[in-house]
């Protein structure tokens, strides 16, 4: 996977420190940036109008005949009732059972201990529960599997095909990711939705794009308002204070492939070291040599030191006065594992001490100079954001529970 482009390279360093003219300046910050323009957009998603989610159903603890994955003979059970670690959220791993919350677990992998006690299906609420293996901290694949981070979110850019003529019709252009932190909220970065007058729609629960067979349908959402920190330069001279929060016209529904994720404690940065994941759709490579992802990829990455990211930034065209701004942390610098062009507002997922499988964003995908070498990625700092976050959410009339654990 790649890094995160939408941002590309910053200009993290005040203009004071910067000893070339204003015309030097305009021109790099057009190399790196480009300029800002409507036809600025990162790709096409064809879309369909979302199909209204059902209700779930309760876990359904009464067995029946299936058939796994592999062609064995086994019962349908909920995922706590069976030894293997097996998804409701995928196909195969349901075996044609009709419950919402079973799989087709074989005769001997059967726990009738699990199967018989309700409790034990231990089915987890609140805010950052990862679908899934959630004993794996590393990524045994670049792709996703349906439903792994459910809060996951593709914005959308809506125009007409042809404004001469609006009885043709729509695109949506996927301009960015983001994440549900409420089910009339979405977290993104600033940078790729500043522009004015523009059109957004969010899509929660999508996985496949190009696909309408998944378990459980997407979820759209029209965006009426955006809200983009006071403090971010709209003209680029920098990207402090990379955060903006879209409020939808209508609630999600919370389903097993719709969900907030958690944010971390205000000031409680993420620890240099740690694993964590990031999702999105965007480009494997950078420049013209990588192509958008249809299915949505993940990648792990290590959580870098703020003193190293610096100097190692140092290193670069960023040159020796660069400082990294309070607003961003560091991860990757891992060969060929990076977030890249499109992943731009995707979230950065590092795990809760102590709560298996659960997540916070920790960061949000920013900018980098190039994808999968060894520098590492810049991203905006949740922690740190967190207070007008949370100042936002007030104004707003929401609470904070949805991303709080």
């Amino acid at each position: 996977m790649a890094r995160a482009v939408f941002l590309l390279f910053l200009l993290g360093f005040c203009q004071a420190q910067i000893k070339d003219s204003d015309q030097d300046l305009a021109k790099l910050l057009e190399e790196i940036f480009g300029k800002a323009s409507p036809d600025n957009i990162s790709g096409i998603i064809v879309t369909t109008p979302a199909v209204e989610l059902e209700k779930t159903e309760a876990p359904v603890i009464e067995t029946s005949l299936c058939q796994t994955a592999d062609g064995k003979d086994g019962s349908c059970t909920i995922p706590s009732g069976c030894s293997k670690r097996l998804s409701p959220l995928r196909g195969s791993d349901k075996g044609g059972c009709s419950g919402a919350y079973e799989i087709c677990c074989g005769f001997e992998d059967i726990s009738l201990t699990s199967v018989n006690n309700p409790a034990a299906s231990n089915v987890n609420t609140g805010c950052g529960w990862r679908n899934g293996d959630n004993s794996k901290t590393m990524s045994d694949s670049e792709r996703a599997e349906f439903a792994e981070f459910p809060w996951i979110v593709a914005i959308l850019k809506v125009v007409l095909k042809n404004p001469d003529k609006p009885e043709e019709g729509k695109e949506y252009l996927y301009t960015s990711g983001g994440s549900v932190i409420h089910p009339r909220v979405v977290l993104t970065t600033a940078h790729n939705i500043f522009e004015k007058n523009i059109k957004l729609l969010t899509r929660a629960g999508e996985w496949d794009t190009n696909s309408q067979d998944e378990v459980l349908p997407y979820q759209d959402r029209n965006v009426e308002r955006v809200i983009i920190h006071e403090q971010f330069n709209t003209v680029r001279v920098n990207l402090f204070n990379d955060v903006a929060l879209l409020v939808l016209d209508q609630a999600l529904e919370f389903a097993p492939n719709v969900n907030s994720i958690c944010l971390p404690p205000v000031g409680k940065r993420a620890v240099s070291g740690i694993r964590c994941f990031s999702a999105g759709w965007g480009k494997t490579k950078f420049g013209t040599a990588g192509s958008y992802q249809a299915v949505l990829k993940k990648v792990d990455i290590p959580v870098i030191d703020r003193s190293r990211c610096q100097r190692e930034l140092r290193l670069t065209r960023l040159g020796p006065v660069f400082k990294l701004h309070n607003t961003f942390m560091c991860a990757g610098g891992e060969p060929k594992k990076d977030t890249c062009t499109g992943d731009g507002g995707s979230p950065l997922m590092c795990p809760i001490n102590g709560q298996e499988g659960r997540y916070a964003a920790s960061g949000m995908v920013a900018w980098g100079l190039g994808c999968g070498d060894a520098v590492p990625a810049v991203y905006a700092d949740v922690a740190v954001l967190r207070p007008w976050i949370d100042s936002k959410m007030a104004e707003l009339g929401f609470g904070q529970d949805s991303y709080t654990y």
